[in-house]
């Protein structure tokens, strides 16, 4: 790993999704997780303040970056409910199946390599009736902002650790056997365009 993707990548990807207008998003999905959790891309644990301690039993933190595991180790020791952070990717989830009641991901599939294989693999890990949340920015409904995506994303992935602005994110959903139950989408405010289109909602097996 390099120094860059060790000790500046985190910083910048900790300031970029700790920003208000994404507080605000996380705000709208993070509470509704319920029961035995497991969130992809834990990261620093930007989502531990959003979370309702009174309907979280456990957390499975999933972190396969070593540039952000001490971070999510320190966050999660400091958390008022358990967490487990594991340093391994959903796509090889060591979870039994039917083991959590929610699977939370926000702001990650942009980044995870395979996003379609790695819901897959955490849809197994859901029990009979459990819910995927997921809060994420993506490909853009207006052509004109399509185009800048396509333009920026080459220079974009390697400066943001992989991140892809052009990821269909209701379609990736769909794609790992999930069926979407409710789909909010919108710009956010004092973002640029092209990397501020959001989807959140949620969907089950």
């Amino acid at each position: 790993m390099s120094f860059y993707e060790r000790h500046v990548l985190p910083v910048m990807i900790g300031a970029a999704c700790g920003c208000r207008p994404i507080r605000r998003q996380r705000a709208k999905i993070v509470p509704r997780a319920e029961g035995v959790v497991l969130e992809l891309g834990f990261g620093s644990g930007l989502n531990i303040p959003h979370y309702d301690p009174s309907k979280v039993r456990r957390l499975y933190a999933l972190e396969p970056s070593e540039g952000m595991l001490a971070a999510a180790r320190t966050k999660a020791a400091e958390a008022p409910f358990p967490i487990e952070v594991l340093a391994e990717t959903a796509e090889n989830l060591s979870l039994p199946a039917a083991s959590v009641d929610t699977v939370l991901v926000t702001y990650s599939l942009c980044t995870i390599p395979d996003a379609p294989a790695a819901l897959e693999g955490a849809r197994r890990a859901l029990k009979p009736g459990g819910k995927l949340l997921f809060c994420e920015h993506g490909l853009a409904p207006d052509e004109g902002v399509r185009r800048w995506q396509r333009r920026i994303e080459p220079i974009w992935k390697p400066i943001a650790g992989g991140c892809h602005l052009t990821r269909d994110i209701p379609a990736i959903v769909q794609s790992a056997g999930f069926a979407i139950d409710g789909l909010e989408t919108m710009y956010l405010p004092r973002s640029p365009r092209w990397a501020g289109f959001n989807y959140w909602g949620a969907a089950h097996p």
